[in-house]
C-alpha cells in the first residue's frame, strides 16, 4: 500500500476518573471511580475542572511557602518560572536510569537515521523523503540522548544531522522544506515550531553561535508568514510549542518583537479552555469513529503546558488554573490508572481495553516537565513519575528496538488484528514493531527518558536546588558562584529510600527543596546524621543550610499499597509511583519480515499469552492491603522487562471462565463481583512498565 500524506489524510477525515496518586494509607480502597460520582449532565467538564483549579491554587502556596518570600519576578517583558532547568547536560544518569538509557542508545535511537527512509533520506538533510515533522522529531530526543550520556559518536553524528539543516536555511529564514513547500499547499508550521525546539536544545549544549542566530532568522520569517497566512491544522493546535524557542532567543537577546511573536501565535492558536468549557470532550470517541482536531490525543497531551507558556507572558489568571483544571476533565472522562488517558488516536473514555498512543506518552511527559518549571506544583511531578514508570517503559520491546503505537491497561495479546475497536487507528496499532500504524510514534518516541533525566533537578531563584522528580542521578549546577554537585543514589521507584549527596567545591549557603508525592505518607528527611525530620505529603520541603564539605541526605518515602476502583468497579493495585499488572508467560512471533526496513533487530512481532490471564482478585473489602504482599527483588540490566522488575507482588486469585477474548482482545470486565468456582491460587503481579502484555484493572471476585 502506497503511504498516506498524514496532513492531506486528517484534514480530509477530519471534515471517566482516573484514580490520580493520592495520600495512602495501609489497605486502603479508593471508590473514585463510583458512577455516582461522575457527573452526566451539562457542566460536567466543568465541575471536575474546579476541582482541579483549587488544587493548583494550594499546590501554588505549598510551592510559594517552599521557595520562600520574592521567589518569582517578571523581568523584560516575560514572567519568570518558578524553577529554573538546569541547562542541558549538566545532569547525568546514574544507576538503572543509565542502564535505560543506554539500551536507549542501542536500540532505534541512535540508528533510525541509518535505514529508516523518513529520517535518513530526510528533506531535512537534502533527501527526497518526509520533509515535515519526521526527522526533527528524531533530533527532540536523540539530541539530549547524546549529551546527557556524553557520548562522542552519538554527538558527532547529531552535529552532522544539524549542520545539513542549517546549511539548507534559506537567505529569508526559511529552512529547506518550508522553502519548497508549493505555492499553491501552504506549508504547516507545526513542523517550524519542532525544528526551533529542537535546534535550541543544540544550542544550549554547543554554544554554537550559528545555530542561535538559524533559529532566530527562522523565528522572524515565522512571523513574517504567520502575518501573512494565520496558523492552521497543526500549526493551529500546537500553536504554544512555538513558544519554546521564541521565549528561548528572546531570554538571550531580549529583542521585543519575539513577545509580538508569541502573542499572534496565542492569538491564533487553538483555546483549549473553549474546547474544556463545554461538554463534548467529556464523550468518547465511537468506535471506528470519526478523527477530529479537538479530541486527538496527542494535542491533548501537549495542550496541558499551553497554560503555562501563555502565563508568563501577561499573567491570566486563566492560564494560571487551566492546566489542572483540563487534567481534571481528561481523569475524569478518560483517564487510565497510569496516569495517562486513552486515546487510540481519538479521546476513548474509561474502559481499559481502548488504546493510548505513544506519542501522547511522551508529549504529556514533556507537558508535566513544563508545568514543574512554570508553575511548579507538586501534583505535575507527581503525574510525571507515575507516566514515566508505567506507560513509558511499557510501550516498548524491552530493548527498545520496536514499539506499539497504542498500548492497553488491560493487554492479554498484541497482533494484527482486523476485528479491532480502536476509535481511529489501524489493525496492527498494538503490536510491537518498527512503524506500526503510523511512523510519528517511531519519530517521537525518543524524547521520553532523555527529557525526564534534563528535568530530575531545577534552579530555585534563590540560588538552590530543587529534586522535582526522582530517579538515580548526579547534576551539577552553581550557586552563586560556588560549584556543586549533587548525586542521588536509589532504586527509586522500586524501593523507598533515596541517598542524596551534596557535595560543593567550597562552603556555601543554599536551599535544598524536596518534592514529596501526595501518596508519600510518612515521609521523613536526615541531615548528616541528625535526627529524621516529618515531610508532610503533597508538598516541597525545604532544607536550608550551609554545607561544607560532602553531606549526605537520607529520603524515606513510604510506599504503601492501595487498591482503587476504576472502570466497573474493577480494582487496580498500586504502590508509590507503581501500578502493579498480572505477570504473563509470553510467546513472541515476528511478522511482516519480508516488508522493507524490517531486518533484525527492528523487525515486528507479535506477543501471545502462554499462561492464563483471566482471573479475579480476592480482595477484603474492609482491608483490601492485608491480602498483598510486596517482595524486593534485584533491579535487572534490563530495569524495564518482565526478568528485570525489582519489585513484585502475590495476591489470590481465581480463575474467571466466562472472561474471554472478545474482538481479538480482553473482553470488557462485567460490572460488580463475579462469581466462580475455580480454586484459589497465588498470582504474581509486577510494576506494569514491566509488562509487555498484562491485566491491570482486575474484576472483583466474590470471596
Amino acid at each position: 500500500m502506497k503511504p498516506l500524506d498524514r496532513r492531506d489524510f486528517l484534514t480530509r477525515v477530519a471534515g471517566g476518573t482516573s484514580a490520580v496518586a493520592a495520600v495512602g494509607v495501609p489497605g486502603l480502597l479508593r471508590l473514585d471511580n463510583s458512577p455516582e460520582r461522575v457527573p452526566s449532565e451539562a457542566g460536567a467538564a466543568e465541575a471536575a475542572g474546579d476541582a482541579g483549579s483549587r488544587a493548583g491554587m494550594a499546590e501554588a502556596g505549598a510551592l510559594g511557602a517552599a521557595l520562600g518570600p520574592g521567589a518569582r519576578s517578571r523581568r523584560e517583558g516575560l514572567t519568570d518560572p518558578a524553577l529554573r532547568p538546569l541547562p542541558l547536560g549538566s545532569i547525568r544518569a546514574r544507576g538503572w536510569l543509565e542502564r535505560q538509557l543506554r539500551i536507549q542508545a542501542g536500540g532505534l535511537t541512535a540508528h533510525l537515521d541509518e535505514f529508516w527512509p523518513d529520517v535518513a533520506q530526510s528533506q531535512w538533510f537534502g533527501g527526497d523523503a518526509e520533509g515535515w515533522e519526521r526527522a526533527p522529531y528524531w533530533l527532540d530526543g536523540v539530541i539530549p540522548l547524546a549529551w546527557i550520556l556524553d557520548d562522542d559518536p552519538l554527538k558527532a553524528k547529531v552535529s552532522a544531522r544539524v549542520q545539513e539543516i542549517l546549511s539548507r536555511q534559506k537567505s529569508d529564514g526559511t529552512f529547506g522544506p518550508m522553502a519548497a513547500a508549493p505555492a499553491d499547499k501552504p506549508y504547516d508550521v507545526w513542523a517550524i515550531f519542532l525544528v526551533n525546539k529542537t535546534l535550541v536544545q543544540y544550542h544550549e549544549v554547543t554554544g554554537d553561535e550559528r545555530t542561535l542566530r538559524a533559529v532566530e532568522a527562522s523565528l522572524r520569517s515565522l512571523h513574517a508568514s504567520v502575518t501573512k497566512t494565520p496558523l492552521f491544522r497543526w500549526g493551529k493546535y500546537r500553536w504554544f510549542e512555538g513558544l519554546i524557542p521564541t521565549y528561548y532567543v528572546y531570554e538571550r537577546t531580549g529583542q521585543p518583537w519575539l513577545l509580538d511573536l508569541a502573542q499572534t501565535l496565542r492569538d491564533q492558536g487553538n483555546d483549549y479552555a473553549a474546547v474544556y468549557a463545554g461538554d463534548d470532550i467529556t464523550e468518547p470517541t465511537p468506535r471506528r469513529g470519526l478523527w477530529t482536531w479537538d479530541k486527538h490525543v496527542v494535542n491533548q497531551a501537549m495542550a496541558p503546558k499551553a497554560g503555562a507558556l501563555s502565563w508568563r507572558l501577561d499573567e491570566r489568571p486563566d492560564d494560571r488554573t487551566f492546566p489542572a483544571r483540563m487534567l481534571a476533565v481528561l481523569d475524569r472522562y478518560h483517564g487510565q490508572v497510569t496516569g495517562m488517558f486513552a486515546g487510540d488516536e481519538c479521546l476513548a473514555g474509561r474502559d481499559p481495553i481502548q488504546g493510548t498512543e505513544l506519542c501522547s506518552v511522551v508529549e504529556l511527559m514533556y507537558s508535566m516537565e513544563v508545568l514543574l518549571s512554570v508553575f511548579g506544583d507538586v501534583e505535575f511531578g507527581d503525574r510525571l513519575e507515575r507516566v514515566a514508570f508505567n506507560a513509558l517503559p511499557a510501550t516498548f520491546k524491552p530493548d527498545m528496538w520496536a514499539h506499539q503505537y497504542d498500548q492497553q491497561v488491560n493487554q492479554v495479546q498484541c497482533t494484527i488484528n482486523p476485528d479491532y475497536m480502536w476509535t481511529t487507528n489501524g489493525a496492527d496499532s498494538n503490536i510491537y514493531g518498527l512503524a506500526p500504524e503510523y511512523g510519528c510514534c517511531t519519530s517521537n518516541m525518543h524524547q521520553g527518558w532523555p527529557k525526564l533525566t534534563a528535568h530530575l533537578w531545577m534552579k530555585t531563584p534563590d540560588e538552590g536546588i530543587a529534586a522535582v522528580a526522582y530517579a538515580p542521578s548526579e547534576a551539577r549546577f552553581r550557586s552563586g558562584d560556588v560549584p556543586v554537585t549533587v548525586t542521588l543514589d536509589t532504586d527509586y521507584p522500586f524501593r523507598e529510600d533515596l541517598s542524596i549527596t551534596v557535595t560543593p567545591e567550597n562552603s556555601v549557603s543554599f536551599p535544598l527543596v524536596l518534592r514529596v508525592p501526595a501518596w508519600a505518607e510518612g515521609a521523613t528527611v536526615q541531615v548528616a546524621g541528625d535526627a529524621p525530620m516529618a515531610m508532610p505529603a503533597g508538598t516541597y520541603h525545604r532544607l536550608e543550610r550551609t554545607w561544607d564539605g560532602p553531606t549526605t541526605v537520607s529520603v524515606r518515602l513510604p510506599m504503601r499499597p492501595m487498591v482503587t476502583r476504576r472502570y466497573h468497579g474493577a480494582f487496580a493495585i498500586e504502590r508509590g509511583p507503581l501500578v502493579y499488572s498480572l505477570r504473563i508467560d509470553e510467546e513472541w512471533q515476528r511478522v511482516r519480515a519480508d516488508e522493507p526496513q524490517r531486518e533484525l533487530p527492528h523487525g515486528d512481532f507479535e506477543v501471545r499469552p502462554t499462561s492464563p490471564w483471566n482471573y479475579g482478585l480476592i480482595l477484603d473489602p474492609d482491608d483490601p492491603g492485608a491480602e498483598l504482599t510486596f517482595e524486593e527483588r534485584s533491579v535487572g540490566d534490563v530495569p524495564f522487562s518482565p526478568d528485570g522488575a525489582g519489585m513484585q507482588a502475590r495476591a489470590k486469585a481465581r480463575r474467571l471462565p466466562g472472561w474471554k477474548l472478545d474482538h481479538g482482545w480482553a473482553a470488557e470486565v462485567v460490572p460488580g463481583p463475579q462469581r466462580s468456582t475455580e480454586p484459589v491460587e497465588e498470582v504474581v503481579l509486577i510494576p506494569y512498565g514491566c509488562t509487555n502484555i498484562r491485566v491491570t484493572e482486575f474484576p472483583e471476585t466474590e470471596t
